[in-house]
Formats: C-alpha cells, sequence, structure tokens
C-alpha cells in the first residue's frame, strides 16, 4: 500500500511539474506578446509625432510663402498707386497751368484793344 501511494505522489508531482513548465512558457509567450505590442504602439507614437512635425512645418513655409506673396503684391499695388498719383497730378497741374495761361491770353488780348 506504502509503494501505491508512493507511485501516486510520484505521479502527481511529475504532473504538477509538467504542468508548471507548461504555464511558465504559456507566461514568457504572454510577456513576449506585451513587450512587442508595447514596442509597435512606441513606433505608432514615434511615427505621428514625426508626420504631426512635418505636417506644422510644411503648413509654417506654406503661410511664410503666402505672406511673401501678399507683401509683394502689396509692393507692387503701392508702387501702381503712386505712379497712377504721380500721373493725375502732373495732369491736373498741366490742366491748371493750360487755363492760367488761357486766363492770361484773354487778359492780354482784352488789354491790347
Amino acid at each position: 500500500m506504502k509503494r501505491i501511494i508512493l507511485n501516486v505522489v510520484a505521479l502527481a508531482l511529475i504532473v504538477s511539474a509538467t504542468s508548471c513548465r507548461e504555464v511558465e512558457e504559456k507566461a514568457n509567450d504572454a510577456g513576449n506578446a506585451v513587450e512587442n505590442a508595447a514596442n509597435a504602439a512606441g513606433d505608432a507614437v514615434n511615427d505621428a509625432a514625426n508626420a504631426a512635425g512635418d505636417a506644422v512645418e510644411d503648413a509654417a513655409n506654406a503661410a511664410g510663402d503666402a505672406v511673401e506673396d501678399a507683401a509683394d503684391g502689396l509692393k507692387d499695388a503701392a508702387g501702381d498707386a503712386a505712379d497712377k498719383a504721380g500721373d493725375a497730378a502732373n495732369a491736373a497741374a498741366d490742366a491748371a497751368a493750360a487755363k492760367v495761361k488761357a486766363g492770361a491770353d484773354k487778359l492780354k488780348a482784352a488789354t491790347d484793344h
């Protein structure tokens, strides 16, 4: 009877040792899976941050280009307006001079008689 009990105990120890090894292997596999998932998530976060940084840089460059284009357009418009104002002033001065000359000619004609 003693041998039967010892054999049952020995069998139980063998089965439990095998079960413990399987549990340990499964635990290691699960730990590796968690580590791999964490690494993949970290890589995804880094990729997203890099993409966001690139997008911000591109937007800043586009905004800078737009400001430069607008400044160039304003400069050109201001130059055109100044040229037109100068032309208008010259035309007004010529018209005023012509009126003064016409008035002087009339005055001279009236006094010569």
